[in-house]
């Protein structure tokens, strides 16, 4: 009996709701046309055609669903969309242009004149920044805490609290943050939880299944894993969702085909990667222990870190980032940053290269020197993000640094 294209589609769609990441990391939200194609297609258009001018006025209006403009409906976007918010057992995902793009999205559409937004102190220098400058133009407040603070957390919250937001592990201390306590928090007051989830993707944690309302994501960093495009993401429910996307449609930070494509591939092979990743990072930590050039490591993985324990619980691992203070001061770091030949020095992080980077002057370096006191960043700490080359040969190069410090 030969099988309708339609029926094994829904069939196919009944099987991945109860199927594993790596399954749903290749498989979720891919609909075959009727080529047949075994490779999601990038659809390169702006625009699509309707059957007649009732059929664009019901699409316009969204009483007929199918596609309308490019800006905030593609098919391979769409694809994207799915996935990520299968993968992270979300109701929906709406894909922006950036990262960064995705944070301002999911404000801009939940948030009004008038709102609070309680704030990690120890989240990526361009959230603060977009926090502090811009939407404080449209009067939303923010007051910003230590992340593992829990009563300040608490004392911060006010009847105008709408929103907390942190990153956890956070960039670049990699300090984490007890996602379910809170979100008990966020819903004991009426507000949302926001989760950036950019260091451990949903290989590694689950911040919905935690408590949190909504996570983004920077596709730009794991989702891609090879550094070629620049795209966010943020998933939630399909009532937190739709006003995202509105936000989108008028707005137009919207991610292309094309790098949702690629963003699709990289997804394909994720949990490896996010495990190859940890597994050499957790090396290198261990290593850096060891050199005496080395003041303090940061990375979760260690038994020193102060919530090791905690991420044990609410991580399967701990992700390839880590950072560390040399002794001495910003010329010792950038010495040993322009000694290495191995490492790329890119602010850039997740790639299958390894990287190495100065925070301080860099990926935080628009913020105040109060506020990086208070985050903790310092001017002798550097960030790597641990990349797929063999760990003996990233050691070596690391090595390298640290015997060009004076």
């Amino acid at each position: 009996m030969t099988v309708d294209n339609k029926d094994k589609q829904a069939q196919l769609q009944d099987i991945l709701r109860d199927a594993h990441l790596d399954t749903l990391a290749v498989r979720a939200g891919q609909v075959r046309g009727p080529e047949g194609e075994h490779c999601e297609p990038i659809y390169t258009t702006s625009s699509y055609v309707f059957d007649s001018a009732r059929s664009a006025a019901d699409r316009f209006s969204g009483d007929e669903p199918g596609n309308v403009y490019s800006r905030y409906t593609n098919p391979t976007v769409n694809i994207f969309e799915q996935r990520i918010a299968a993968l992270e057992g979300a109701e929906r995902g709406v894909a922006t242009a950036s990262g960064m793009a995705a944070i301002l999205s999911t404000f801009m559409a939940l948030l009004q004149a008038g709102d609070h937004v309680v704030c990690s102190r120890s989240v990526f220098g361009t959230t603060t920044t977009l926090l502090n400058k811009y939407l404080s133009k449209f009067g939303v407040a923010v007051t910003f805490v230590a992340p593992t603070d829990y009563q300040a957390w608490e004392s911060a919250i006010t009847p105008q609290t709408r929103a907390l937001f942190l990153e956890t592990p956070s960039n670049p201390l990699s300090e984490i943050v007890d996602i379910q306590r809170i979100g008990d928090l966020a819903r004991r007051n009426d507000s949302l939880l926001i989760v950036d989830n950019c260091f451990c993707t949903p290989a590694l944690q689950k911040p919905l299944q935690l408590g949190a309302d909504i996570v983004v994501h920077s596709a730009t960093k794991y989702l891609d894993g090879q550094g070629r495009c620049v795209g966010g993401v943020a998933v939630g429910s399909a009532a937190h969702m739709d006003e995202v996307l509105g936000f989108l449609r008028s707005c137009g930070p919207t991610m292309s085909p094309f790098n949702a494509w690629v963003f699709l591939k990289g997804l394909e092979t994720l949990r490896l990667r996010m495990e190859a990743h940890s597994a050499s990072a957790l090396q290198l930590a261990h290593w850096l222990e060891q050199q005496e050039q080395v003041e303090q490591v940061f990375y979760s993985g260690l038994a020193s870190h102060p919530q090791h324990e905690l991420a044990r619980r609410q991580q399967t691992a701990f992700g390839g980032v880590l950072s560390f203070r040399v002794r001495g001061g910003r010329e010792q770091a950038w010495q040993l940053i322009d000694a290495t030949r191995l490492l790329s020095i890119t602010a850039n992080l997740g790639d299958a290269k390894s990287t190495i980077v100065h925070p301080a002057t860099t990926t935080h370096g628009r913020l105040s020197e109060e506020e990086r006191a208070e985050a903790g960043i310092t001017q002798n700490l550097v960030r790597i993000s641990v990349g797929l080359e063999a760990i003996e040969d990233i050691e070596a190069d690391i090595s390298r640094g640290l015997s060009a410090l004076s």
